[in-house]
């Protein structure tokens, strides 16, 4: 049977020092508000992105020809770590940042760099993902969106789901079947960078429990795709959507999506909780700083150009297994009730968690999914 290592990531003291100034600049960027609506503001705000693209924080470990500015992966962390705290509003260029940026640095044409790379890192591009299929969920092996040669091109018929801001974001990097079907459910498929104004392309909303509009269906019906549009080697997306997911899985956001219920319910407990209370806090703790240590542990392991897909699978799962506990252990301690728009700030954040909570196992891949690529990596099937 094999192991996973997670070595200590290397000390980054300027990493360190990198965090007073993020602190620093949301306290002033960011506008003072409650703790439930600081939750909601994790949404898209483009003026916020191109600020934080001013600071060079977007982009940040890749070349500077790029428009980067060859920071390493522990400060681009940090930057990461303090804005999902701080509830900022990321959405408009995070994707691009985490992974489509990446795949594009690591697979993309010369062009490619050079056309979307430094529009990225300038907060003036942002991407969704087009990978999750109606009836497929997280198999992605299962996808039967096409691209079918035609001249000059690839001619593309499919539907995407939970696709996560489509309505608004300017690319989708596509993942969809080139080849034929075979024994080897992993090969024939490849990736498309493609613009969303494309003709041939309908985005349908699909609202989520809290009423919220950030999922979409995506349904693509004979759009032409030129050539230049393929992403890396045709037939090479399997190996290319693995690299990918691993910035989606690792990354802090898979572990402090219910920080700020921690906040608020330590803050409510007061200064001399229960010992139950007490005990159940510190064992939160412990989790989020053991998390935290896993997570820091695949950002080196990325700044070191591995491809840590069964890391990153392990730390997505445990990590969002932990963010719904949290949730539920809350409301083990404390009377009060969830209320949507409560002036109480613990019972308004929870009311957002008890919506927004069983997403958590979903995005990114579903745990089912997650615990068979651990276990390939393992030995174990």
């Amino acid at each position: 049977m094999s192991q996973l290592t997670f070595a200590p990531p290397v000390p980054a003291p300027e990493a360190e020092a990198l965090r007073a100034e993020v602190r620093a600049f949301l306290a002033a960027e960011l506008p003072p508000v409650s703790a439930p609506d600081r939750l909601r503001l994790g949404g898209r705000d483009p003026a916020f992105s191109r600020k934080v693209a001013a600071r060079g924080w977007i982009g940040m470990t890749w070349p500077k020809r790029y428009g980067g500015r060859e920071r390493s992966a522990l400060e681009r962390y940090v930057v990461q770590e303090e804005m999902l705290a701080a509830g900022a509003p990321v959405a408009a260029h995070w994707v691009a940042d985490r992974q489509s940026g990446p795949n594009i640095l690591r697979n993309g044409s010369e062009a490619q760099k050079n056309f979307f790379l430094p529009r990225i890192a300038a907060g003036e591009c942002s991407f969704c993902i087009g990978m999750s299929e109606p009836d497929s969920g997280s198999d992605l092996a299962a996808a039967r969106t096409r691209a079918a040669p035609v001249q000059g091109g690839f001619l593309v018929n499919g539907r995407k789901i939970w696709t996560s801001n489509a309505h608004c974001a300017d690319y989708m990097i596509l993942f969809c079947r080139t080849g034929e079907k075979s024994e080897d459910r992993h090969a024939g498929a490849s990736q498309f960078i493609v613009d969303l104004r494309t003709p041939g392309i309908t985005v349908r909303p699909i609202i989520d429990l809290a009423g919220l509009h950030h999922f979409n269906e995506v349904i693509f019906e004979d759009m032409f795709l030129p050539e230049e549009s393929l992403l890396g080697g045709l037939g090479d997306g399997w190996r290319q959507v693995s690299g990918e997911l691993a910035f989606e899985r690792s990354g802090p956001e898979r572990f402090l999506s219910s920080f700020r219920l921690m906040v608020e319910l330590t803050a409510a407990l007061g200064a001399e909780p229960s010992e139950r209370a007490a005990m159940a806090l510190g064992r939160l703790v412990a989790h989020v700083m053991t998390l935290r240590r896993l997570s820091r542990s695949v950002a080196g392991m990325l700044q070191a150009g591995r491809e840590p897909a069964v890391e990153a699978a392990l730390v997505k799962d445990l990590g969002t297994s932990f963010e719904q506990e949290v949730v539920e252990i809350a409301r083990t301690l404390i009377e009060d009730e969830p209320a949507p728009g409560s002036a109480d700030a613990l019972a308004a954040v929870l009311a957002h968690l008890v919506q927004h909570a069983p997403s958590f196992s979903i995005r990114g891949g579903t745990r089912e999914i997650l615990r068979g690529i651990i276990a390939r990596g393992l030995g174990l099937r």
